[in-house]
């Protein structure tokens, strides 16, 4: 499994700040690289119950159907005080519509209702990246910090507006979005993707 300059890679993702974030992270590799959502690839269900193994289920998809590398990233939101949710259902926990302003007062309102005090929390991405009916290689990060409330900032996606990471005053939806890329889990994971021998030097 081998990425060379020129080579096209998918991003296995309809979220479209998401695909913007691995198109960042992938310029200074010179490859063609576009979302899932332009090739009119569907999402699969997600049936798995890990970050990675749903982020392999979905690089496996989009590479059997498309016939080049897929990159899938599976990532969410873990809240300690709730038992590790939302987990690998954040994205569900913002309903049909997407509204994440509805997953995090979700997230407000089951703390409230557990009476919880630790605010601590961290994102999780597993990164997979697969060759058409071959195994994915996996790759996973993480970035630490707490919850607060209610939410600040409009820059980012997601949870950010609720997310401090350790170390910061900003919530990432706070955050100059190059300095929320330079830490966040994405980021972490794509660095140990980048330092493995899949990337042609």
């Amino acid at each position: 499994m081998k990425l060379r300059p020129r080579d096209t890679l998918v991003v296995a993702s309809h979220n479209k700040g998401k695909v913007r974030e691995i198109v960042e992270l992938l310029a200074p590799f010179n490859l063609h690289v576009f979302g899932a959502n332009d090739i009119d690839i569907e999402e699969p269900e997600e049936t798995e119950t890990t970050f990675a193994g749903n982020a392999a289920l979905k690089a496996r998809w989009v590479a059997d159907r498309c016939g080049h590398m897929a990159l899938a990233d599976d990532s969410g939101l873990v809240v300690n005080a709730l038992g590790g949710e939302p987990g690998i259902y954040s994205a569900r926990w913002a309903g049909p519509g997407k509204d994440f302003y509805v997953a995090m007062a979700r997230v407000e309102r089951e703390l409230k209702e557990k009476g919880a005090t630790d605010p601590s929390a961290y994102f999780v991405s597993a990164l997979a990246l697969a060759l058409p009916h071959e195994e994915p290689r996996i790759f996973q990060g993480e970035v630490h910090g707490h919850l607060t409330f209610p939410p600040r900032g409009t820059n980012g996606f997601g949870y950010d507006p609720i997310f401090v990471p350790n170390g910061e005053t900003l919530t990432f939806g706070e955050m100059d979005p190059a300095k929320k890329l330079a830490m966040n889990h994405r980021t972490r994971a794509f660095q140990k993707l980048t330092a493995s021998d899949i990337f042609e030097r």
